[in-house]
C-alpha cells in the first residue's frame, strides 16, 4: 500500500492526465439548423389571392356575343390561341377530343383566333366558324379574333402574359400555345405550341384542377 504522499502524487498525476486527454478530444460540431419555410406572408404569390385575375374579363364570341369569364367560375379552363393554316392546327381535333373527355368534370375548352403569328389566321368569324366546325367538329366555344401580343394585345391576353406567375408569364410565341386556369381563376400551367393537347403532363394538370364531383 502506498504512503498518503504518494498516493496524492498518483491522484494528481491521473487527473492531470485525463483533463489533456478531454481537452484534445475535437468538440463535436454544431448541427447545422435546418431552414424553416418563409412565411406564407412575407412574400404574397401572383396566385395567392382568393380569386385570379382572369375571371374579371369579358371576351367577345365568335359569333358576337359576350362572354363573362366570371360566368365559368367553378370550371377549369383551357385557354388556347388558335389559326386555321398552321402546322399546328390538327390540334383542334385533340383539343375537341380532350373537351370531350372532361366537359362533364367541369372543363371548358376556349379557343381564340389569332393571325398574329406567321397570318395564319387571315378568315372572318364566318369563315372560322365554318372552318372549325366542318373540318373538325369542334363544338368548344370559339372567341372572336384578338392580337394575343403586341400593342393591340387583348386585355385576356396581356393577363396572361403579364399578371402570372414566374414560369407562365411572357409574350405568347406561336399559335396553340395553352394556358390552363383553375376554377377560381388562377392560372397554373402553360404549356407551348408543341405539346399535344392530350399529352400526359396536360391531362393530369388537368385532372389536378378539375372541381370536386358534386
Amino acid at each position: 500500500m502506498l504512503p498518503p504522499m504518494l498516493r496524492s502524487l498518483a491522484l494528481l498525476a491521473l487527473v492531470a492526465v485525463a483533463c489533456d486527454s478531454s481537452s484534445s478530444t475535437p468538440a463535436k460540431p454544431a448541427q447545422p439548423e435546418v431552414a424553416k419555410a418563409a412565411p406564407a406572408d412575407s412574400k404574397p404569390s401572383p396566385v395567392a389571392a382568393a380569386e385570379g385575375p382572369v375571371i374579371d374579363h369579358t371576351v367577345e364570341t365568335l359569333d358576337g356575343g359576350q362572354q363573362k369569364l366570371g360566368d365559368l367560375r367553378g370550371k377549369a379552363i383551357l385557354l388556347v390561341n388558335t389559326a386555321s393554316e398552321c402546322g399546328f392546327t390538327p390540334q383542334y381535333a385533340k383539343l375537341q377530343e380532350l373537351y370531350g373527355r372532361y366537359k362533364d368534370r367541369g372543363l371548358v375548352v376556349l379557343g381564340f383566333p389569332s393571325n398574329d403569328f406567321g397570318g395564319q389566321e387571315p378568315g372572318d368569324a364566318a369563315q372560322i366558324k365554318n372552318f372549325v366546325a366542318s373540318k373538325f367538329a369542334v363544338d368548344f366555344p370559339m372567341m372572336n379574333k384578338v392580337h394575343a401580343k403586341g400593342p393591340e394585345i387583348a386585355p385576356i391576353y396581356k393577363t396572361l402574359t403579364e399578371e402570372t406567375p414566374e414560369g407562365i408569364r411572357g409574350e405568347v410565341k406561336w399559335n396553340f400555345t395553352k394556358f390552363l386556369i383553375d376554377p377560381k381563376g388562377h392560372v397554373v400551367a402553360r404549356f407551348e405550341s408543341p405539346v399535344d393537347p392530350l399529352a400526359p403532363e396536360v391531362t393530369a394538370a388537368i385532372e389536378k384542377v378539375l372541381p370536386a364531383a358534386g
